[in-house]
């Protein structure tokens, strides 16, 4: 009986627990609800907003298109340098988008456009052989076993050097005949798709430019089905002048060339794309920041695909400013044509003489208004004349007597000399030299001023002496210190010979310093221009100093930077004005500068001057000094030098001056013709006549006014 009820307790107590545990259970369950609740309301009333954005993901992809390049004017505001219009297809390849995709996108655009044959043909047998495996990836599959796959393994090649490995032997045994498989079509497609891979993701690249006007519509009529595709009109280089002062306008690199490796990080840091297109060398390259212009920022909204839902315009791109040289072109084509018809003239009698230079510079304020130079070059069995304006600045020589005045000038500031000094001019003999030094004639009795009118070679090597702290004695030793060719150079230095120009320009030479030794002979050959090596520009700026008064001007190629006008047929509005640079007063009385120019125009002016056959009595009345160093032929080799003549004796001829001599000259120049066989031909004159005359003809008939002619 106890038991019984015992039984019943427990059976009591058990029920009065199972409705305290559901309880609990649908507490919990209550919980959970309420828990899925609040999230889903989270869900949907706070974060849908964020959440849809997602399921609805789109992506801002922001691309840069390239403008045209800034271009060129010569003084008077005649195009030098252009931008050629040219309509042109493009390809960006955007962020998730395959291989597949872009061989759907090339095959769709061959039937739309034809592709240059040298496109064609600049395929590799790589990039056959890759499209064909495209093409056919069953087959390509095939020609890697599993046993190559083993004998890799056990090489312990793994990853992606196996992947690699693969397919460099699957490549490997692609047949001749296979590749034959590749219709014209193919070949064609194959073209298009290796322009739309060549350059960067989110960069346009051209496909092909100069497209025809029935091309260009066919394809912007059915952009919307050419994910990636773009019609534009883009741009090269232009110049009207043809080769007429090209080596120094410089050249641009091409959109495969991209930028400079070795530049990479400058050019990255600010904001250029990999495969811009930038000055590679000169103006185009100094002046690159002017000429690059702004792009344009475009930006295209993708959807999660990858596919453009709209393109939106950033950023409006502007071309790159304007820049107006010195130079003035209808000048520049006269001294080149002169050059040229001079080099074919004396060529067949003077086989070393291979080249001619000449520099026009107005003396008040540096600006160069012709840099010219010509190059004969062999090029398969025949002669060609190339253009070398370059050479002016970067190639350098023997300049011989031109230099004189500054020997003259260093005389008097050293107090070696006064104005009106006299030597006697007759041969100069030393101890441990066989042959005597003296002039191309003897003259006796000289002073400063009949020394330049004749170029007496013995007057300035009595100068050198003087500067040296030696008295000529014949036939004793010369003992020359190395402070005396410090003095000489640096007179010589202000003037510009042997230091640089300052030329707005990159890559500028200095000429080359002789040894220095204690041999008899050195300084009285620095003496008379046949010792140190000075450019063509540095004999100009030289002269140019002693015409303006003793003032070394910078010379400048670029006169001012110009805005994109409105109108094409305009040059654009001022930005900014290259003024004139004073790099240095010579250091010495005005009164001696004014006595060598007496000098100079003696020269030119007086019955029996070097220059006087030339250049007496001419209108415009000019003033100067010719030159003759003797040297050695030293053609280069890759231009079909004379190799016959290599090193044989020959002669530089140069001629510098400016005019007009009684009042402020107007225009300093420099002729330098190197490696002349015969002294007397007379080649530097005459180019110096052609210039001069074709600058004050110029000047005449844009003036109306003739110049007055000189009473003989």
């Amino acid at each position: 009986m106890r038991q019984k009820k015992e039984k019943q307790k427990q059976s009591k107590k058990k029920k009065t627990h199972i409705p305290f545990r559901l309880n609990v259970l649908f507490f919990i369950v209550f919980l959970l609800f309420s828990a899925i609740i609040i999230q889903l309301g989270k869900v949907q009333i706070i974060d849908g907003e964020t959440y849809r954005n997602e399921v609805n993901k789109k992506e801002d992809v922001t691309v840069s298109t390239p403008v045209p390049r800034g271009k060129m004017f010569d003084r008077e505001g005649k195009v030098i340098v252009n931008n050629k219009p040219l309509r042109t297809v493009t390809y960006t390849k955007m962020k998730g988008v395959d291989s597949k995709e872009v061989l759907i996108v090339a095959r769709n655009l061959a039937q739309l456009i034809e592709m240059p044959q040298e496109d064609m043909d600049k395929l590799t047998e790589t990039d056959k052989k890759d499209f064909w495996m495209q093409l056919n990836e069953k087959r390509a599959a095939t020609k890697v076993t599993k046993e190559d796959e083993s004998k890799f393994r056990k090489q312990e090649i793994e990853g992606k050097d196996l992947d690699k490995k693969v397919e460099e032997l699957r490549r490997e045994r692609i047949t001749q005949e296979e590749l034959n498989e590749l219709s014209k079509e193919d070949i064609e497609v194959l073209a298009i798709k290796s322009k739309m891979n060549a350059g960067y993701k989110m960069t346009p690249q051209i496909v092909k430019k100069d497209v025809s006007q029935n091309e260009y519509a066919v394809v912007s009529e059915r952009l919307s089905s050419l994910p990636g595709v773009d019609t534009t009109v883009d741009w090269e280089r232009e110049y009207p002048n043809d080769k007429i002062l090209r080596s120094v306008l410089g050249s641009v690199s091409t959109e495969n060339e991209g930028l400079p490796r070795e530049q990479l990080d400058y050019y990255l840091v600010r904001d250029y794309n990999r495969n811009d297109r930038i000055g590679k060398s000169y103006i185009e390259k100094q002046y690159e920041d002017v000429l690059h212009g702004t792009k344009e920022q475009s930006k295209n909204i993708t959807d999660k695909a990858g596919n453009i839902i709209r393109t939106e315009k950033v950023t409006k791109g502007k071309s790159g400013n304007n820049l107006m040289l010195t130079v003035d072109m209808d000048l520049q084509k006269k001294v080149e044509e002169s050059l040229e018809r001079n080099l074919r003239a004396f060529h067949s009698s003077e086989p070393m003489m291979d080249r001619a230079f000449v520099v026009m510079m107005n003396p008040k304020n540096g600006q160069i208004l012709s840099l010219a130079g010509k190059k004969i070059v062999n090029k398969d069995g025949g002669m060609q004349i190339e253009d070398y304006a370059l050479g002016t600045m970067i190639s350098s020589y023997e300049l011989g007597s031109t230099v004189k005045g500054a020997t003259v000038l260093a005389g008097y500031q050293t107090e070696a000399i006064k104005p009106y000094t006299h030597f006697f001019d007759a041969p100069m003999y030393f101890k441990g030299s066989s042959k005597p030094k003296k002039s191309w004639k003897d003259f006796g009795d000289i002073d400063d001023l009949r020394a330049l009118q004749v170029s007496s070679n013995v007057y300035m090597f009595n100068t050198a002496l003087k500067i040296a702290g030696i008295d000529y004695v014949p036939n004793n030793p010369l003992d020359i210190k190395q402070e005396a060719f410090n003095k000489m150079r640096y007179y010589f230095r202000q003037f510009g010979l042997g230091v640089p120009t300052g030329i707005d320009l990159p890559n500028e030479s200095i000429g080359q310093m002789g040894r220095t030794d204690n041999i008899p002979g050195f300084l009285l050959d620095y003496a008379i221009g046949q010792y140190d090596t000075y450019t063509p520009l540095q004999l100009a700026q030289y002269m140019s100093t002693i015409a303006n008064g003793g003032y070394r001007m910078k010379p400048q190629i670029v006169q001012e930077i110009r805005e994109q006008p409105n109108r094409p047929e305009e040059v654009g509005k001022v930005m900014q004005s290259m003024e004139p640079v004073v790099l240095n007063r010579v250091d010495m009385d005005l009164s001696y500068i004014n006595h060598v120019k007496e000098g100079f125009r003696r020269v030119f002016q007086e019955v029996d001057g070097t220059g006087a056959g030339t250049f007496k009595g001419l209108p415009y009345k000019p003033a100067g000094k010719t030159g003759t160093a003797e040297t050695v032929y030293g053609g280069e080799s890759d231009i079909g030098r004379d190799e016959n003549n290599y090193r044989k004796k020959c002669y530089n001829l140069t001629l510098a001056g400016y005019a007009p001599y009684d009042a402020d000259p107007e225009v300093a120049f420099s002729v330098v013709v190197p490696w002349v066989n015969n002294d007397k031909s007379g080649i530097n004159s005459a180019i110096g006549k052609e210039v001069l005359d074709a600058y004050f003809d110029l000047k005449t008939q844009r003036s109306g006014v003739s110049p007055v002619p000189v009473t003989q």
